[in-house]
Parts: C-alpha cells; structure tokens; sequence
C-alpha cells in the first residue's frame, strides 16, 4: 500500500507559513549566489552555489513579531542567533510540515541549500524514509522541482561537493556526531580535498538548517557544532523542546488532543489485588556517602490496619523481617550482606540480588501474562470492528530483556522466551472461540519481534543508539507500509525497549509494557508510539475518535498512570493535559434504543434533513476591489530592505588570532532593485485575474510603495486579498441539494460509537424522547443542560445529537451541526441547534472564532434549502419558544 498525505491541513499550512513568513521581503532573485573560491587555504570549488539573505536583522525580527503575533505567541525581543522553534505534538506530521517548508522557502523565496540534523540512528533513518515516501507527492505540488537529498556518509565525501555545486534543491541529513567532534571525518583535512576539510563545502552554502528534536543537541559542543555549519538560519522542530527560541508556532498536546489530530488515550491498568501472602521487595534507590551506605526498599509491613507497602531504609545487616513488623514471609534469608553502589543492586543471605528499579514479586509473572491476555482481547475486539472498515490493527509489546521473548539454547538454537511462550498459548486459546473464528486465517506469522543483533546474529539488549541498532531501524521503517496491509499476517510486535524512539506506525492501537524492572521510559515516549492517525488500506488517513483510541496497558494504577503523564507534559510543555486520559472502564458503548428507526418523530424530522447539498460561491467583483484595497491602505509603512555591515579589528597575539568588535551600520537598500512581474505573481497565489488586481492596486492608493520593498509589498497584498476573498465567498455562498442523494440511515447503527463517562455524559432516563437507549454523546457543559432540559421540557417532543458524519460542506472545511430538535406547543417545529457558550444570556457571534462564524453562516444558508425546518444558534432550550 502506498501512504497518502493531504496537502490542505490547516495546522500544517500555519506551521509552514510561520517559517516560510520569517522572510518576508526577500527577493527571489537575491537569494542564490554562485561563487569561485580559488583563493588559497580555501576549498577549491566552482560554479557553487549557496544561500544567501539580504534582509537585516532588524527587519527578520519584524518579521518574526508579526508571525509571533498571529500565532497568539509573546514576542521575543531579539533574534537569539537566528534560531526558530516550531513546537508541534508527536503524531501532528512534524517532518511532513518541515519537508514542505523546504519546498516552500524555495518555491517563495529561492533558497536551496539545506541541512537536516537529526540526534540519533533511528530518527534519521525515520527523516530518510519520510523523504522517499512524500517525494512523488510534493513533485505533484510543486511542479517537478528538482530535487537531490541524501544521507551523510563519511565514506562518500563527494557527496558534499555535490551539495555545495548542485544547483537544485539540495537536502542533506547528517546525525550531530557525526561532525560534533573533532577527530570526526569531516572534520579533518582531507587529501582528496587539497587537505581541506569537508566540512567546508557546507560551510560555504550558508544552508538553512533544520534540527529535528533539539532537545537533545543542547549541550555546548553539540550546540557550537550546529553553529559551525555556518547557517543562514536554524529552524528546530519538536515536541518536546528544551528552549524555546524564538518559538514561531505552538501545536501542544492540548490542542493536538483537543482538536482530534492524535489518538485518545485510555490506561488498562493490570494490577495485583490482595496478593499479599508472597514475597514483595522493590529496590528503589541507593545512597553512597564517605561514611556510609543505604539503600530505600519497598516491602510490605504488618500495620495497625492490616498489610501495606512501605519504603524503609536498609544498611548492611538490615533484615526485612523486623523492618515488616514480623511478616513470615521475610524470616528466613532476607538478610541484607552486601548493598552494591557500583552495580546497583543489593545482595540477601539467601543469595538473592535485586538491582535497582527491579522488584521481586511472586506475582510478578501472572501480572505480566495478564497484561498479554488484556492486549490481546482488546486487539482482537477492534479486528473485529475495524477489519470491516479496511483498517489494520497493530499492538505493540515493548520488552525490557529480549531473552524473555527469544533467546537461544546451549547448541545457539532459537527457542522461545517466555513471553512469546505465553502470547501463543493466550492467541490460541482465544482465536479458536466462535466469537473470533472469521479473524482465524491470520493464525500464522502473527507476531514477531524487532531486535537488534550481534555479529552471530543472535538478538540482544542494546542502548538504542549503536551500529547494531541502525541495521533493526533501518528493517522497522522499510516493513512500515507492509505492515499496514492486511494482507501481512504480522498483527503483534514485540520490540526492546531502546526502540522506543523513531519508529512509530499510525495504526498501533495498543500498547503493553512489559518490564520486568521498573521502566525508566517517559510515558511521553511510550505512548508517542502509537499516537498518530489510523490509515485505511487505501493509505487514507481517518478523523474518526471512535475510531482512533489508543490502548495502554500498564502494570500500574490508571492513576499512577494518569499522574506520571501529566507531570511529564507539564514539566516538557506547562500544559495541564488533565482529565484527557482516560481509565478503559470508564469507556462505554452508545446504543441506539430498538426499532429507534421507526418511531414516527424521529422520522419526521429525520426526512426532512437528510438530503445532501453542494454549493456554489458568487461575489461581486466591485465589492472586493473597494474591500481589498482598503484593507491594504491601512497597512503599516512598508520599510525599506537594509544592509547592517559589521565592524571587527583583527588581533593576532601570541595566543593567536582574534577579533575585536568595533562598531556596526545599517545600509538602506537604494531604489534601484528590479521590480518583478507584480501581477503575475499576485495572480499565481489568488487566482484573481491582472485586471482586478491593478483596479486594487491602484485604488489603495500604496503603489509607491512597490519600488521600497517589492517582495514585501506583493506579499502582503496577496494576505489581504485571501482574507477578503474568503469572506465575500462565504458571505455569497449558496447551497442546492444533490439530486436525491441523502445520508442513509444504515450509517446509525454501522458506525460503532463508544464514549468515555465524565461530567458532560447524559444518561437518558426518557428514552421515549430520543434515539439512546442509555447514554448521549456530548462535548461540554452546555450540550449536558440542553439534552436535561430537553429531556425534561415538556414543548421538546424529540431531540438527539447529529452524529458526526452527518458532514455540511463549506469553503473553509466540513460543518457538523449539534441537534434535531422536534418541537411542539401550539404548533409543530422542526429545529437544526447549534449550541454555544459565549457568557451571555443569548449567543454573541462575535465571541465566537472568525472560523465558528463562518460556518455557522455557512449552516444557516445550506438550511435555508430545507422546508419547515429552522436553523438556530442557542445556549438553551427555552431560547427556542422565541418562534412562537
């Protein structure tokens, strides 16, 4: 299967602007320089060509303040080295969105060398693979613009001529230790090179570079050898950020989660209960002073109120027996000997060593079987209802020591660890149960583990950043379209631990950790595996949240969970991602009440709002041209480009050469510069014709300013124009229906809805009134008033939420209204409601987003082709008696 990628995101558009805006002003035909450096004791190239930026400083921080702006980010007060940060969530397409930008900065602007840093083996091979896989689709966007990338290999030195000469798009991807030291490769004189270094060739481009995950190249030497690239700018996207330089755009977890770009989460919790008859002891920590050695341990204690779970402190000679008040279980060999510092363990008389995160429990085992059987349950529950919706369903085990799933006998054999014993005795046992039987013919080379391996090709534990891991990355992201076919057998993968990054798949829907010892892994992380989108088999990404939930099933508390989670965010972003993960048994089914279909309320107003539309957009030429250019003579004053040279005093001293700063100027740029095709290029981004874009143009009454700044000018005419444009769209729209064509009512009961039980749920106790047997779908406080109004009003007859394919389209993206409403004094009305909270008695629309605005416009006229049925915009019921 081929991934598809759509190109009109909102989210990704305003990611990609807030780079591409940063340079507003910038001539295209200034941004490429070729040079001949044939001077001595430099490289000796010809015909390079390299990037290059006319604009100040004081105009990119300008620029940077007005992007900062629009994006609701507090200004920065200087450029800090002209470094920008693109904050957007795991899962949100971050490679994607800096891949375009590059496409982008040279399509606006002309640049054309560029350089991707990436921190370790597998986020690099992940830039490498989503480079292949979006290739034919930005060739399709922009044109067939020529492109070259390529991944660093000190082996092929010559690539970096090739990316100094090339006079393409130029992208090299190159991980930070690669050249962060000294003794590196390209770093040294080079014989081939006239004993030049290689570095050099990059260095004499200027290349935007662009950091992907930068909070893991903050040190000093990694930070100084980013800089030594000579870039023109740095553009750093994740996460996770540690600093937040000059931060252009903000997607958080908040916004990701709330706005549906990323799977919800819900915790299995697989936890022991009144297991206290057998051993417990957890190692949590050790303490070396000069003087003395102490280690905290958690064992279970004889209290007033029964057994509990108590940290105490132990030394050499402590015995856990009296440290637990007694318990038996302690009495024979739980003598503390030996407390290791060097090797994080302790060691008891019995010959027991426990290292440290590591746990003894007898139970320990059966928790960890557990945990296999809840995943492969809730996997085998979506097949079910995903399969029929051409969506694969992948789980993903991580495992602490790769010998509990497979390991070797004394002759090298493969023979099966215990986990993999386990998973086929729990897969077996369930597949063969009729309600499973039409899942039966994946069966065979259903599971498998990725691992790395040694020079035997045995499978071992590794760190996650050797050669041996390169080899399992590089295996992991070629197997990732395959894997989402569901021709592909492999539905369960089983991975170390140190995979934990750069490999993820968009159709993992559960996640099982199984340790052993107390996981030292960021629930960020864990969870980062399988957060993005699901994709049906034509490679199409799905919105749908009943759909997208993600599955975690841990051997803590959902609370311990839940705690750990929110403090990682708030600690990596200062959000408060409360109440956004959610325990499984919260999680019910919404069904619809029997023979719902035939109650002759719901059909009545039903027939009346099923038909589909279309729409068509009309605007008065006029109208737009008086808009637009009004809205361009109130521009700010557009400032002339500049040039600031720098003043510096060479120092040479016995301790060798330095500089010394002595003064700085700033140039205007004369008028002089060449004026490029204004219309055509006005035209090219808005589609208007040459003819109403002069009557614009000159009716602003701002063309002088064309010759001070062109490319500045033109953009922001063409900003202007595209507002405008949008709005007298929306405000002439007009909606017909579509022949015959309706929402089939089949779609209620096809699509599988299942919520979670929290402060907005409804619990219906009239189900005469509605749709729901039990339970009604709802997003907020006031949709939770409405529905118990309705319920208990004695005018609303019938009412029910319009479930969410129930689509309206518009020129700004879908609609989907709130309620149907049948209502019933004196006389019968049938509403559509739009529910809002705006702080007021009534709704205030202009409280509202510009975006809610519109497509509430939008919703009124697409109901305007609907007899005897009225479209309204209310915060409660009693609003609708107004009708009377």
């Amino acid at each position: 299967m081929k991934l598809t990628f759509e190109s009109n995101l909102v989210y990704q558009q305003e990611a990609i602007q807030a780079a591409v805006n940063l340079f507003e002003g910038q001539m295209s035909e200034e941004s490429g320089c070729q040079y001949s450096l044939n001077e001595n004791g430099v490289l000796d190239l010809t015909a390079g060509i390299g990037n290059r930026l006319v604009l100040s400083k004081e105009q990119i921080l300008a620029n940077l303040q007005k992007v900062q702006q629009q994006n609701n980010i507090p200004c920065s007060i200087t450029l800090e080295n002209m470094h920008f940060s693109v904050e957007m969530e795991t899962g949100t397409g971050k490679t994607y969105v800096y891949l375009r930008t590059i496409y982008e900065l040279n399509k606006k602007y002309g640049f054309k060398k560029f350089v991707i840093v990436v921190p370790s083996v597998p986020i690099r091979e992940g830039v490498l693979k989503n480079l292949k896989i979006t290739y034919e689709h930005f060739q399709t966007l922009y044109d067939n613009t020529p492109v070259r990338f390529y991944v660093y290999d000190r082996n092929k030195i010559s690539q970096l001529r090739g990316f100094a000469t090339g006079d393409n798009i130029e992208v090299l991807v190159i991980n930070i230790d690669s050249f962060a030291k000294d003794e590196n490769v390209i770093n040294k004189p080079n014989d081939k090179l006239n004993g030049q270094e290689p570095i050099k060739f990059v260095q004499s481009v200027q290349p935007i570079v662009i950091v992907d995950e930068p909070q893991n190249m903050e040190s000093e030497k990694r930070a100084a050898a980013i800089s030594n690239l000579n870039p023109l700018c740095t553009l750093r996207y994740s996460a996770t950020h540690r600093n937040r330089y000059n931060l252009i755009y903000s997607l958080n977890p908040i916004k990701a989660y709330d706005l549906g770009l990323v799977k919800q989460i819900e915790v299995d919790s697989v936890l022991e209960e009144n297991s206290l008859n057998g051993i417990y002891v957890a190692l949590e920590s050790i303490t070396a002073s000069k003087t003395k050695i102490t280690a905290k341990v958690s064992i279970d204690i004889n209290d007033k109120g029964g057994v509990k779970k108590k940290s105490v402190t132990v030394r050499s000679g402590s015995d856990l027996y009296v440290l637990s008040n007694g318990r038996e279980v302690y009495r024979n060999g739980y003598i503390v000997e030996e407390i290791d510092a060097a090797n994080g363990c302790i060691i008891f008389s019995n010959g027991d060593i426990l290292y440290q995160g590591q746990r003894k429990n007898d139970l320990n085992d059966e928790i960890m079987k557990f945990q296999i059987r809840r995943t492969v349950e809730e996997h085998l529950r979506k097949e079910l209802k995903l399969n029929r919706q051409g969506i694969k369903v992948l789980s993903l085990f991580f495992v602490d020591r790769v010998a509990n799933y497979r390991s070797y006998d004394a002759q090298g054999n493969v023979v099966d660890g215990k986990f993999a014993v386990w998973f086929k005795e729990i897969y077996n046992e369930l597949i063969h149960k009729s309600t499973y039987q039409s899942l039966s013919k994946y069966s065979d080379k259903i599971h498998n583990g990725y691992f790395s391996q040694d020079k035997k090709g045995r499978v071992k534990d590794t760190s996650g950043e050797t050669q041996a891991d390169a080899d399992t990355y590089n295996l992991i992201m070629k197997d990732k379209e395959t894997l989402l076919d569901m021709n592909n057998p492999l539905r369960f993968i089983f991975s170390h631990t140190a995979l934990r990054e750069g490999w993820d798949n968009p159709n993992v829907f559960q996640i099982c950790t199984l340790n052993e010892t107390k996981s030292e892994i960021k629930k960020r992380q864990e969870i980062g595996r399988g957060l993005r989108l699901a994709v049906n088999q034509d490679g199409v990404r799905c919105y749908d949240r009943n759909i997208n939930r993600l599955t975690v099933v841990a051997n803590e508390s959902y609370n311990d969970f839940a705690k750990a989670l929110q403090n990682e965010l708030q600690e990596d972003c200062g959000v408060d991602f409360s109440g956004r993960i959610k325990p499984k048994r919260n999680r019910v089914s919404v069904k619809y009440k029997k023979g719902f279909e035939a109650d002759p309320l719901f059909l009545a107003i039903w027939e009346k709002l099923k038909a589909k539309t279309t729409y068509r957009v009309n605007y008065d030429t006029n109208t737009l041209v008086e808009k637009v250019s009004k809205e361009i003579k109130k521009m700010p004053c557009i400032s002339a480009p500049a040039i600031r040279s720098v003043k510096t005093e060479v120092v040479i001293s016995d301790k060798g050469i330095s500089a010394q700063y002595k003064g700085d100027k700033i140039s205007i740029y004369s008028s002089d510069c060449l004026i490029p095709d204004v219309l055509g290029y006005i035209q090219n981004r808005t589609e208007l014709t040459r003819s109403t874009i002069m009557h614009i143009l000159v009716k602003s009454e701002r063309l002088d300013d064309l010759a001070v700044n062109p490319q500045f000018f033109m953009d922001q005419v063409v900003d202007k124009i595209k507002r405008v444009l949008q709005e007298l769209m929306i405000e002439g729209i007009e909606y017909y229906k579509i022949g015959d064509s309706a929402y089939e009512m089949r779609l209620f009961e096809e699509q599988e809805l299942e919520i979670y039980l929290n402060d907005f749920t409804f619990k219906v106790s009239d189900s005469d009134k509605t749709i729901y047997d039990e339970y009604v779908p709802l997003d907020s406080s006031v949709e939770n008033t409405f529905a118990r109004d309705c319920e208990t009003s004695d005018q609303v007859k019938f009412y029910f939420k319009l479930p969410d394919w129930f689509k309206i389209p518009t020129p700004i993206g879908s609609y989907n209204p709130d309620w149907a409403v049948v209502f019933e004094d004196n006389k019968r009305v049938y509403f559509v409601a739009e529910t809002k909270d705006t702080g007021t008695s009534v709704v205030d629309l202009d409280k509202l987003h510009p975006s809610e605005r519109l497509k509430i416009h939008c919703g009124e006229e697409h109901f305007k082709q609907f007899e005897s049925l009225k479209y309204r915009v209310i915060n409660k019921v009693s609003e609708l008696i107004k009708e009377y």
